[in-house]
């Protein structure tokens, strides 16, 4: 079954931020998952929750998702986002 890495993301260095995106998706793509949303357009349809710009990432399963998030690759770009960039994510396994 597929997996999702939903994030909420508040940049506070837009410049700073292009390495973080470059290694995220390096480290994204060995694991074989691809981005289905990145900081497009959204609106809230109900409730109070306010993102600022959102991210969705499918992988093919909950393992590779979650080997992913451990990886030395993606610790590597969560080293580059530090202080520049503000993160809520939540991992939620898809339907077969």
């Amino acid at each position: 079954m597929p997996a999702y890495v939903i994030v909420n993301t508040r940049v506070l260095d837009p410049t700073r931020i292009q390495q973080y995106r470059h290694l995220a998706e390096q480290s994204i793509q060995q694991f074989g998952g691809r981005y289905l949303a990145r900081g497009g357009a959204l609106s809230v349809l109900e409730g109070s929750y306010q993102p600022e710009r959102m991210v969705l990432v499918e992988f093919p399963t909950l393992d590779r998702a979650q080997a992913w998030y451990a990886s030395e690759g993606y610790a590597e770009a969560r080293r580059a986002r530090a202080g520049i960039a503000e993160f809520e994510m939540i991992l939620v396994e898809g339907l077969p």
